[in-house]
């Protein structure tokens, strides 16, 4: 096997800890519409999927798609919520600085949400020029990623395409239940991003 070149990272839930915050407005607005969901609920159903596939499920919770102005009521409250209540996900400062790989992010969010989340965290210069977002793509998660690399991913459906693209995968499981995880296909599971180094650094060597 190949030696490890590159790290990609989930953007939301592995570099910043935005899951909670902005699945309590989705969950909020989804009740809004008349559909029951709980943040549980967002979590196994809906974190992982680029918002066009979220829009599908929600037409199809519905029966009839959404107002056409609620991807942009979303987002402006998200906007709102995530300027006042987001941080960097616990240990990943630190993480990147022991990390000796080239590191790049892989998200199905796309650059705007990239470029706010990263930059209120504070951790944009370190990824500047090296985000890839579910936009660029035809087929976003769970289809693989043109890379043989690591991915660090905190939802199946990423795991799903580290997986199908014959990476190895490391399932951060913070907010996701580890055997989810490892359900979906993931080798190696964690739960504090201070784990992560050495876990690279010992694949690494056995490779």
């Amino acid at each position: 096997m190949h030696r490890l070149e590159l790290v990609i990272f989930d953007c939301d839930g592995v570099l910043v800890d935005s899951e909670r915050v902005t699945n309590r407005i989705f969950a909020a607005m989804l009740n809004e519409l008349g559909l029951s969901v709980t943040l549980e609920d967002m979590f196994a159903r809906f974190v992982g999927h680029s918002m066009t596939q979220c829009l599908d499920l929600i037409t199809e919770m519905l029966g009839r798609p959404p107002a056409a102005n609620f991807l942009d009521e979303y987002r402006s409250r998200t906007r709102a919520a995530l300027e006042t209540d987001l941080l960097p996900t616990p240990g990943v400062e630190e993480a990147l600085e022991r990390i000796r790989l080239p590191c790049c992010v892989a998200s199905s969010g796309d650059h705007e949400k990239m470029r706010i989340t990263l930059g209120i965290t504070g951790l944009w210069p370190r990824f500047e020029g090296r985000l890839f977002s579910v936009t660029e793509v035809p087929r976003g998660k769970p289809f693989p990623n043109p890379s043989a690399c690591a991915v660090v991913e905190d939802a199946p459906v990423g795991v799903k395409a580290g997986v199908a693209a014959g990476m190895r995968v490391f399932g951060y499981a913070a907010l996701t239940p580890a055997h989810r995880l490892l359900e979906a296909g993931a080798q190696v599971t964690f739960e504090h991003m201070r784990e992560l180094p050495g876990l690279l650094d010992g694949e690494d060597a056995a490779r």
